[in-house]
């Protein structure tokens, strides 16, 4: 069964789910969609908000718990972990089961997202204007969109390379972005995301300029080196990926000096009420 993982965004919260290409349908995370519902902020809060449910629904013998499915999805520490998730019929019935003002935004929204991939293989161009439109709405310059997608370009090139060359699964994909990252930045990409107050938001679009540039120029080095040695498996494009890195860690090094700037900073693009003052922890040797 073949399955791709994305994030969708509703209202600022970022839902995990899965298409399973067999079923032509998307699976949603139950505890996302919960901490939407309840306005919650708390991940954790959410999870044992749904497990409460659960056991309250299993009691009352109702299918909705039953038809839930259990999927590996990426975690907030990065991980892939077993995760409840359902497709949009079954999470419609269970948004009935939580008094929220947000039940019918959010069928709507269900409804809407349902057929995305659909439309995004008929007409690939869709998914590029939506992020656009996505960025658009959330104040992100023009400047920094078209960073933002030709750095994603770059990205999607690297990893068509892994793909082709013996890397498999998410995560391998996983450990060689990291490699990359902590080469080029000093910090791993945990670390990263934590000087930015992040949790679950995806790190690249809370990048500003310079970290996109650095990243893409760390890639693109990479996918180079690679493609010049013929990297096949993990161990030879780890290796790649540690010289791609230090590429760009050169050229992060110089402009640092020149500007007397770090380029790793904990700007994001948090909600005002969600961000905090934070002081970056140097973890290489500036």
């Amino acid at each position: 069964m073949s399955k791709e993982q994305a994030l969708a965004v509703f209202e600022n919260y970022k839902i995990r789910r899965v298409y399973d290409e067999e079923a032509e349908t998307w699976y949603f995370s139950v505890v996302d969609i919960i901490q939407v519902l309840i306005q919650q902020p708390d991940y954790q809060a959410a999870r044992n908000y749904w497990k409460v449910l659960k056991n309250r629904l299993n009691k009352e013998g109702s299918e909705t718990v039953t038809k839930c499915n259990r999927l590996k999805l990426v975690a907030e520490d990065g991980k892939m972990r077993i995760t409840d998730v359902a497709d949009p019929e079954t999470l419609l019935r269970l948004i009935q089961s939580v008094p929220s003002p947000k039940a019918e935004p959010i069928k709507l929204w269900l409804a809407k997202v349902g057929y995305e991939r659909m439309q995004d293989m008929a007409d690939p161009a869709r998914s590029v204007d939506r992020a656009r439109e996505f960025w658009q709405q959330h104040g992100r310059s023009e400047k920094w969109i078209q960073q933002r997608m030709m750095g994603q370009e770059t990205r999607n090139k690297l990893t068509d390379y892994w793909k082709d060359h013996e890397i498999k699964g998410e995560d391998e994909y996983s450990i060689l972005t990291n490699i990359i990252h902590q080469e080029w930045s000093g910090v791993s990409v945990k670390k990263h995301k934590e000087i930015k107050g992040l949790k679950t938001q995806n790190l690249r679009d809370h990048m500003n300029e310079a970290e996109l540039i650095f990243t893409a120029l760390a890639e693109l080095s990479t996918r180079q080196i690679a493609e010049s040695v013929e990297a096949i498996g993990m161990p030879e494009n780890a290796q790649a990926g540690k010289k791609g890195g230090k590429i760009a860690k050169k050229a992060r090094r110089e402009l640092e000096q020149k500007t007397g700037r770090s380029v790793v900073t904990g700007d994001n693009f948090l909600p005002p009420s969600k961000t905090k003052k934070r002081i970056r922890g140097d973890s290489d040797e500036r």
